[in-house]
């Protein structure tokens, strides 16, 4: 059963959300917590809250337990960009762009999703038999 939490509007660059989402996608949830809370990045910390909402979504809507959840997909896209300006020399204007990220993030219930099964199957050796 996957569980779905978002974030809307958040007030930073996607490209440096998708860092965090890279980190911990593929887990379980108590391994991405743990990567969360190590973290020294501005954007961990509404990761972590995104990440405790899809968890509490899972236990309260769909009576899932906590320890059987891997965080299967996280997607950060592009927001709306606000458009501000900088006075410059001259009396020139310079644009600035302010931009925001939406954060989608999926859970489900497994042992092994996403990164952990594709690691195991390319670090098996393939064995070739002579006669």
């Amino acid at each position: 059963m996957e569980v779905k939490a978002s974030l809307q509007s958040y007030r930073q660059s996607p490209r440096k959300v998708r860092l965090i989402a890279d980190a911990i996608r593929g887990r379980q949830v108590s391994d991405a917590l743990a990567q969360l809370d190590l973290m020294v990045k501005r954007g961990a910390a509404p990761m972590k809250k995104l990440l405790m909402s899809a968890v509490a979504n899972a236990e309260n809507n769909f009576k899932l337990n906590k320890d059987s959840l891997m965080v299967k997909n996280v997607t950060v896209n592009a927001g709306v960009t606000m458009k501000r300006s900088m006075p410059r020399a001259f009396g020139r204007a310079y644009p600035i762009h302010k931009r925001t990220s939406h954060i989608s993030l999926t859970l489900d219930e497994g042992k092994e999703l996403g990164r952990s099964a594709s690691q195991n199957k390319a670090r098996k050796p393939s064995v070739q038999v002579q006669k």
